[in-house]
């Protein structure tokens, strides 16, 4: 019987096991994927807009080459904690269903059944791509994850997408050699993009070297052509590859599995209560982005790290601490 099994083990699952620990309950993590899988999805070389001690959990130091840390440094970091703190964790594990209520739950796995007194759900909102709605748009050209460039040299390549992650994929595709045409639902490009990366993206478009039509959306994706619709204008354009960076949203099928309820709001908002982070299933909390459902922004490693500390204390000691005060995210940092 373990004291709490956490779902998902990222930076702030990972967080969540260290505060159990430090308030001496037994904890067992459990991740679908890799350690820190999401990070392995981020381009290769990416830089946080956040500084290292932003990105710290457990009060461990988050030492970097440069100001701001890699994708890379990331991983490294997040894997040495888990060894340094002795976390229990199951890797390539899924969790399929949890029985049982407060104080004698079951969580279910593809693997193993466990039995524990309380869940977190910690999965966040990475796994699951905004569709385009477009027949094709699952044909194996089309990809809703960027790396890096290089494969795409002197293919024509789809963007399809206004926000940083678009920006930088049309960017680094341009300059590695591939004919990059973006596809932007909106009248303009996001003002979201980072202040160092919209310049350039805009000078880009301006003398032509990279084509954007705005205003547009896929109609369909086939092998060797794309189709969009634009103001009054439906136009095919030769197509080799897509790069769909329309965003992500949390898993609801599973939350709902599990026994979440979401709300009715624009947002979809995961239910629990703010300060403790206990969803209306007694027993089950939920933390970090996966708290702010299509606010996908709202949480990040910087501030979803403070939940852990909430929700255990409450666990072992009835605290009930307050949310507010914890800082907003640092707006760079969203995708």
């Amino acid at each position: 019987m373990h004291d709490v099994i956490i779902i998902g083990a990222g930076p702030v699952g990972l967080a969540c096991g260290i505060s159990a620990k430090r308030e001496g309950l037994s904890a067992l993590i459990i991740e679908k994927g890799a350690l820190v899988n999401s990070l392995l999805d981020y381009p290769t070389n990416m830089e946080f807009f956040s500084t290292p001690e932003l990105l710290e959990i457990g009060d461990h130091p988050f030492t970097t080459r440069g100001v701001k840390p890699t994708r890379e440094e990331g991983i490294d970091y997040y894997r040495r904690i888990a060894d340094v703190e002795g976390l229990d964790i199951r890797l390539y594990e899924s969790v399929v269903d949890l029985e049982g209520q407060d104080q004698a739950f079951t969580v279910v796995t593809d693997k193993d059944a466990y039995a524990c007194r309380k869940v977190v759900v910690v999965t966040g909102f990475y796994d699951i791509p905004n569709p385009i709605g477009a027949p094709g748009e699952d044909l194996p050209h089309v990809t809703h994850y960027f790396r890096e460039p290089y494969a795409y040299s002197r293919l024509q390549v789809a963007v399809i997408g206004a926000k940083n992650s678009a920006a930088k994929a049309a960017l680094q595709c341009h300059r590695a050699g591939a004919h990059v045409t973006m596809i932007v639902r909106a009248a303009e490009l996001s003002d979201k993009i980072k202040y160092w990366i919209k310049p350039d993206i805009e000078n880009r478009i301006k003398e032509g070297a990279i084509k954007a039509h705005f205003n547009s959306r896929v109609v369909s994706i086939e092998p060797g052509r794309l189709t969009f619709e634009g103001p009054d204008v439906r136009t095919t354009i030769p197509n080799d590859r897509v790069l769909a960076l329309t965003g992500y949203r949390p898993d609801y099928t599973f939350l709902e599995r599990l026994g979440v309820t979401i709300a009715g709001d624009e947002y979809l908002s995961p239910i629990h209560d703010p300060n403790t982070f206990e969803t209306e299933r007694p027993g089950l909390f939920m933390a970090g982005t996966v708290c702010g459902g299509l606010r996908t922004s709202r949480w990040f490693i910087e501030n979803g790290r403070y939940h852990a500390k909430l929700i255990m204390q409450f666990i072992a000691r009835g605290v009930v601490g307050d949310a507010s005060q914890i800082p907003g995210p640092v707006a760079e940092n969203v995708q």
